[in-house]
């Protein structure tokens, strides 16, 4: 594994949830790439954050990436295996940033859409693609997520997701099918017959299954076979062959800055963060301070100077502060719209995140664009490192020691659309010690 180096473009931060200790770069000039290229660890994460971008930006933020990185892989001894990680849900721009890899990285053999999160309980059986709901497996057209005013769909059954995504392009009964009985049995020889960049789908119902298939796909890729992964989280878990984290779940608390309290930023509206959030404010340590979301245009300075005011008072008073977006999702019928109403709110929450108090112990950003945001506007971060994982899917970066205002604070990037009703409740109480 020592000759490989995974190198992941990420759509949103949380691509980093399975695994720990590697770097996640928040900049992509040619340095920095040079400086993840020769780190210690066998993979790094280049946060593109492009699923809060329109397709033109994110083709160019794409492009800038891939190009860069050719020229710092020119002095670098390493094979890199290319990722495009994105959303469990289906949700992100697909096929263009494979498109994009592929003209600027490629060429490659075959291309594999691998959106299992088995964390999460997003498993591919018969090609279909399924979230746990209520512990029943449901196709996620059926979910909220497909009807994402930006990235929506209309089929689970991902040859006609990539049917429908590619415009038709690439027709359904045109993508390789890798099916549990393929996958389990070996799969070796049939990657080896792979060309011309084909679409492939991939099943998975648990991490063996993302094993066996990451072991035949490195294999033929020692043979001299070229690779892109689209993929969820679950499979750079077995790419990277890492070791237990070095910090356990509960032992998280301990690197908590002198044990201070902290304050929570939530930008995600889905439902299920709705849910989490609720279920936080019952404890008596946690204190609400809402965002609402239609007064940041009309009302953005006196409502900047009411929040931080509040927060400070909190954290005066030893407890934390909630900091969330009202949670009612705002709809434009201009896809451009939305992308620039979103753009407006995630500012607003930067600048709160600039103007917290500097003796903060701890910070919990929940939602991808939202801790994107977080770590690089927010924190004005170069790169961080993953210390690991503090709950299923939920990753603790830490920020580096010469900081000016925040040395060594652990943030945990918390998805919007992962864990249960109590999950930043028990993520809370692992870092305060509050049960």
């Amino acid at each position: 594994m020592d000759k490989f180096k995974i190198v992941v473009l990420d759509d949103d931060p949380t691509g980093s949830q399975t695994v720990h200790s590697c770097l996640l770069l928040t900049r992509w000039d040619i340095q920095t790439l040079r400086e993840a290229l020769i780190d210690f660890s066998p993979l790094f994460f280049i946060l593109t954050n492009t699923r809060s971008l329109d397709s033109r930006e994110a083709t160019r933020v794409t492009s800038e990436a891939c190009r860069n990185l050719k020229v710092a892989l020119r002095d670098s001894q390493v094979m890199p295996i290319f990722v495009s990680r994105s959303d469990s849900t289906l949700r992100g721009h697909y096929p263009i940033e494979t498109d994009v890899m592929e003209e600027e990285l490629g060429p490659f053999d075959a291309h594999f859409l691998i959106p299992a999160f088995i964390e999460a309980g997003r498993i591919t059986r018969d090609s279909i693609h399924y979230q746990k709901v209520n512990h029943k497996d449901i196709p996620v057209h059926e979910s909220e997520f497909a009807r994402d005013p930006l990235f929506g769909y209309k089929s689970s059954f991902l040859p006609a997701y990539v049917q429908e995504k590619t415009g038709g392009r690439v027709r359904s009964q045109q993508v390789e099918r890798f099916l549990l009985i393929d996958v389990r049995k070996g799969c070796f020889d049939r990657l080896m017959g792979l060309s011309g960049n084909t679409c492939c789908v991939v099943d998975a119902e648990n991490q063996l299954d993302l094993d066996r298939f990451a072991a035949d796909s490195l294999a033929a890729v020692e043979k001299g076979k070229r690779f892109l992964f689209r993929c969820a989280a679950s499979l750079l878990t077995s790419l990277a062959h890492l070791p237990p984290q070095p910090v356990p779940y509960d032992q998280m608390k301990y690197v908590v800055r002198d044990g201070k309290p902290g304050a929570l930023v939530v930008g995600s509206y889905v439902k299920k963060t709705t849910q989490q959030i609720e279920e936080l404010l019952k404890l008596p340590s946690v204190i609400p301070v809402e965002v609402p979301v239609e007064k940041i245009t009309s009302e953005r300075e006196a409502l900047f100077k009411r929040i931080c005011l509040n927060v400070e008072q909190v954290h005066r008073e030893g407890k934390t502060s909630v900091v969330y977006t009202s949670r009612v999702e705002t709809r434009f019928s201009d896809p451009q719209e939305q992308v620039s109403f979103g753009k407006e709110v995630s500012a607003f929450l930067v600048s709160i995140v600039q103007n917290l108090p500097n003796s903060l112990g701890f910070l919990i950003s929940k939602g991808g664009i939202t801790s994107n945001d977080v770590l690089s506007k927010g924190l004005q971060l170069r790169t961080s490192r993953v210390l690991g994982q503090v709950y299923p899917g939920c990753s603790v970066v830490c920020v580096p020691s010469d900081h000016p205002r925040f040395p060594t604070m652990p943030v945990v990037i918390f998805p919007g659309n992962v864990g249960d009703d109590k999950g930043l409740v028990l993520v809370y109480q692992r870092l305060t010690g509050f049960f």
